[in-house]
């Protein structure tokens, strides 16, 4: 039989049917659970924000604040304020269409009005935010000894980055952007494992230093020149519930710490009626859930530590051994 005479009834041009997939199977169960369950992004993707364009957003913001420290190649003076325009309107263009996707959450398609004056006050506030981290920076500097350069401290430190991400966010949060401000805090929590509330009031010249696992509350207030280690939590006591036991959103949950306080790894300190007294210093693995008065110390004494040396330790072991 020639191959002429075997596709004589094919079509040239008619595409090979798809191979069977093995799990198509379980496609319209999944299917059904979008719809029933939630995730679908009503597939116009007018709702939802999304989380690789907030990220986008978050490098983007940060070379607007430290022009040079996160790019490949050198910037010259006299590019900068064309490179700042580009930079600023390309951040901005992004940072409207996701802010104008979480406003509309409920309704994709209804207008709000709300994202212009949000966009203007969050790029208004662009300037005082890089003279707030100046001070934070100048914080580290001085706070520690193992730094030589301040250039050091923004190229290494992981705490910069979570803290001006977090100032950032926290101008979208008071300006009323919803969800946004979480995802930020939350990118910056992903890479530098320091965990701030956008809703965090954060005075000036504040550290953290090392910085891991350290937890910031919502309704936190920090005074000036504050500084914490690894570990921290200024976290929420309690929660207040209604009548059905759900929990009642919002109200002041988390501490204040006032100015010139010092709290050292792995304290934890918890409650919205919780004041730590300015310039106080509040020692490791402390848990505190009630208020210190101004220049306290606060540290365990109940716990002493024993220093023996080991080799007397093994000598009068040995002679132990030879008496019986």
């Amino acid at each position: 039989m020639s191959i002429s005479a075997v596709h004589k009834n094919e079509s040239p041009h008619e595409p090979l049917p798809e191979p069977e997939r093995p799990y198509d199977q379980f496609v319209p169960e999944l299917l059904n659970s979008y719809a029933t369950v939630g995730g679908l992004n009503h597939s116009d993707s007018h709702n939802m924000p999304s989380k690789r364009a907030v990220g986008q957003i978050c490098e983007g913001l940060l070379q607007l604040l430290f022009p040079g420290f996160h790019d490949d190649n050198a910037i010259h003076h006299s590019s900068l304020p064309e490179l700042t325009s580009d930079r600023l309107a390309k951040v901005a263009a992004r940072l409207e269409d996701q802010v104008r996707k979480s406003v509309r959450i409920g309704d994709p398609k209804k207008p709000t009005g709300r994202t212009p004056p949000i966009l203007r006050q969050f790029c208004s506030s662009l300037a005082d935010v890089r003279e707030l981290l100046r001070t934070d920076i100048e914080a580290a500097y001085e706070g520690d000894p193992a730094t030589l350069y301040r250039e050091e401290i923004i190229l290494s430190y992981p705490a910069v980055e979570a803290i001006a991400i977090q100032r950032l966010a926290h101008i979208l949060y008071i300006a009323g952007a919803p969800i946004i401000p979480r995802m930020m805090t939350e990118w910056a929590h992903g890479r530098t494992g320091i965990d701030i509330h956008p809703g965090a009031r954060l005075g000036s010249h504040f550290f953290i230093d090392h910085g891991t696992g350290v937890v910031i509350g919502e309704t936190c207030r920090l005074g000036q020149r504050v500084k914490l280690y690894h570990g921290v939590t200024l976290g929420a006591r309690s929660f207040v519930k209604d009548e059905s036991g759900h929990i009642v959103k919002g109200g002041k949950r988390h501490p204040e710490v006032q100015d010139n306080v010092t709290i050292y790894p792995n304290s934890t300190i918890l409650g919205g009626e919780t004041v730590i007294g300015a310039n106080s210093t509040i020692g490791a693995n402390v848990f505190l859930m009630h208020s210190v008065p101004a220049d306290s110390l606060v540290v365990y004494e109940e716990k002493q530590l024993v220093i023996r040396n080991k080799s007397a330790r093994k000598a009068t072991e040995a002679a132990s051994d030879w008496s019986i």
